[in-house]
């Protein structure tokens, strides 16, 4: 079974969920920072989450906990551009550990890693909604509890596809 994003829906078998998208949202994504959901097939690298926030997490996916310095190289410059890294950091990035509750859950997709291509974008994750679903970067958001549940069913070769609005 794998994970269906398209409009504003995430589908997993008969569960569907509202979601929110990039600002420009799903298309093809030409660069670092043009806010689309980058439409295409993805594997699921990892869950990154936050162990203060989230006491039991069940996945058959790998599972890393966020510390505080931890954040994901944006900055094309870096030879760890589109990877996680530890803080302190030389080059552009984001901090995972955040006040907000977005990051308290992170699924990492693999877009644009191995090989990369500098600039394409980076960091395109399923994470936490706010609560007025307010648009992304270019990341995919449920709700919190939706999210955890969605993670329990995931399998290793769970596949997530993001398609166009026709």
């Amino acid at each position: 079974m794998h994970i269906l994003i398209k409009k504003k829906y995430l589908t997993y078998g008969k569960y569907k969920v509202k979601c929110a998208v990039g600002k420009r949202g799903i298309g093809l994504k030409k660069k670092e920072g043009d806010l689309i959901t980058p439409i295409g097939q993805y594997k699921i690298k990892y869950i990154l989450f936050r162990r203060d926030r989230i006491k039991k997490i069940q996945s058959k996916i790998r599972k890393i906990e966020i510390k505080k310095n931890m954040g994901w190289c944006d900055d094309s410059k870096s030879e760890q551009y589109n990877k996680l890294i530890k803080l302190p950091f030389n080059y552009s990035h984001e901090k995972l550990y955040k006040k907000e509750n977005i990051y308290d859950i992170i699924l990492v997709l693999n877009y644009n890693m191995n090989p990369y291509e500098k600039k394409k974008g980076s960091a395109i994750f399923i994470h936490v909604a706010s609560k007025s679903y307010e648009k992304t970067k270019g990341c995919v958001a449920i709700k919190k509890i939706e999210l955890l549940k969605i993670i329990k069913e995931l399998k290793k070769d769970t596949k997530v596809k993001i398609e166009r609005q026709k």
